[in-house]
């Protein structure tokens, strides 16, 4: 029998409509399996980016991509009904009017055993806020903790040591005759950072006054330390009988660098860091982490123009891999990729888990044919030594999309998608290839 429509029962739920329909963040209701229930226009704005065929049919397929863990978990919360996860944030793509990356922040509620409650809100400029403050926590902590042991370096305006003093010989064990006049990533191990990123650092301290960062650094005998080193530029030195400051002269320190000894923080620190930016499978960055670095990559490229590679990568017929072997061997298969990949790949590189079977690398500084190589070298690894579980051993191959950044993009989700191009084209010859993004169409390594 239908219910009139003054009956208090559809008063309510008409009310319910319009309360979705006028509400300012994005609600979904939807079924135990992720069935699409009922859906506001703000949640299907959010979500119409993730949808390849412009159908939003199920959630857990729509969210698959930035969340593939969201249906095992919402299938395991045992009780009938409650918070399953509270505003975790999803890095959608990179934004290209901004060049940061999108943020949502997903809430999912479980009404009763067939009804699930998916709460969804734009968090884009709140996230972008919130990585200013953690920059700006660090280097009040980096000024206010009591400094035990610290290294005090002058650089020029290259970025190459200027003077020594007894600290910096304490700290990492350089005479003066071997590190006057090297750059100041003499400091960092083989791969941490390239000739770009070091000059891109002397700018971020020219525009914000001062750049820090935390990470291995190396001793003049090859030894590590964990350490944080902050870079600040000294002003020009002043003339008391001058109206105004004296310019320097090729000869003036430009810039302060303070090298710490935190390796007794090094376990709290990496905890945090892991807790908030890593794959929890592979160790590797996680989308957050990956958006992140790609932003910054693009803001530094901006201010002064070189080449961005990316490799979006796939593991071929990685379903039947679970199908046949379980998902704990897929996951052995994962975390086998993972670590090939950061045998072929530089530390100073950023590779990233991005969605279930799909990662991705971002290579600063490296052009096309360089790319190239690089991808082929993985794809070859990958392939010449497969994946063990349970003394059992797993083969299976990989396909590579490879693109590059230029001028015609305006964000790094351009690149993203045309990477994605590449690794389609990639499949479509047949898989365990390495395909190129060249216009109009990939090409094949």
């Amino acid at each position: 029998m239908s219910t009139a429509p003054d009956h208090p029962d559809a008063q309510e739920y008409e009310a319910l409509l319009q309360f979705m329909y006028m509400a300012p963040v994005g609600l979904v209701q939807l079924d135990a399996d992720g069935a699409i229930q009922m859906l506001n226009p703000v949640s299907a704005q959010l979500l119409m980016p993730l949808s390849r065929d412009g159908e939003l049919i199920n959630l857990f397929d729509a969210l698959a991509p930035v969340a593939p863990d969201l249906r095992l978990q919402c299938a395991s919360y045992a009780a009938p009904q409650g918070p399953i996860c509270d505003a975790i944030r999803l890095y959608v793509h990179a934004d290209d009017k901004t060049g940061g990356p999108q943020v949502m922040s997903l809430s999912m509620l479980k009404l009763d055993a067939d009804r699930l409650m998916a709460v969804l809100t734009d968090v884009t400029e709140q996230d972008r806020r919130e990585r200013q403050l953690r920059k700006t926590d660090a280097w009040l902590n980096a000024i206010m903790t009591n400094i035990s042991d610290y290294a005090l370096v002058s650089l020029d305006r290259q970025g190459r040591v200027e003077s020594w003093n007894e600290s910096i010989q304490r700290v990492t064990g350089y005479e003066a005759e071997a590190i006057k006049g090297q750059p100041y990533a003499r400091f960092y191990p083989d791969g941490a950072t390239t000739e770009a990123q070091q000059l891109d650092r002397l700018r971020e301290a020219d525009e914000n006054g001062w750049t820090l960062d935390e990470g291995l650094r190396q001793r003049a005998d090859g030894s590590e330390f964990w350490g944080s080193a902050m870079i600040s530029p000294l002003p020009a030195r002043a003339d008391d009988t001058a109206p105004s400051p004296v310019p320097r002269t090729d000869g003036d320190p430009a810039y302060c660098m303070i090298i710490r000894d935190i390796s007794d923080r090094r376990d709290l620190s990496e905890n945090l860091r892991k807790a908030a930016y890593s794959d929890h499978l592979t160790g590797l960055s996680n989308r957050r982490a990956f958006f992140e670095a790609a932003d910054l990559e693009l803001t530094r490229r901006l201010k002064a123009v070189r080449p961005v590679a990316l490799l979006v990568i796939d593991a071929d017929h990685f379903k039947a891999i679970n199908d046949r072997h379980g998902h704990p061997a897929g996951d052995a298969v994962l975390a086998h990729l993972a670590q090939t990949m950061r045998s072929v790949c530089r530390q100073v590189d950023v590779l990233a888990r991005i969605g279930g079977e799909e990662f991705a690398v971002i290579l600063p500084s490296v052009a096309l044919d360089d790319a190239r190589v690089i991808a082929e070298r993985l794809r070859a690894e990958v392939v010449r030594t497969p994946a063990l579980y349970e003394q059992q051993t797993i083969a299976y191959s990989i396909s590579i999309g490879v693109a590059v950044m230029d001028d015609t993009l305006t964000g790094f989700d351009g690149l993203i998608k045309r990477a994605d191009e590449a690794l389609y084209a990639a499949k479509r010859r047949g898989r365990n290839q390495v395909a190129i993004w060249q216009n109009p169409a990939p090409e094949q390594a």
